[in-house]
């Protein structure tokens, strides 16, 4: 599926991914290949997605996701480091 994360001031990550973890509101979520349609709130915490069978992890201070079709938009706060 594709992910493509954004924050207000630049792209961060775009590409094909296997599965991709987020901080909801509800607690952390799973979103692998053919989900369902899917708009949630996106609490503090990590994203965590697996590229090319490497794990990769954000942390972000919140933001909102949207998952249509395989695509999956993240438009994200960043964590200052």
């Amino acid at each position: 599926m594709h992910l493509e994360i954004l924050s207000p001031e630049n792209k961060i990550f775009e590409g094909e991914v296997n599965s991709v973890i987020f901080p909801g509101s509800n607690g952390k979520f799973q979103i692998l290949n053919n989900h369902a349609p899917l708009i949630s709130f996106l609490n503090k915490g990590e994203i965590i997605y697996d590229k090319n069978n490497k794990t990769e992890k954000l942390l972000i201070s919140g933001g909102v996701v949207e998952i249509i079709k395989n695509k999956v938009s993240a438009l994200i706060e960043v964590i200052p480091s």
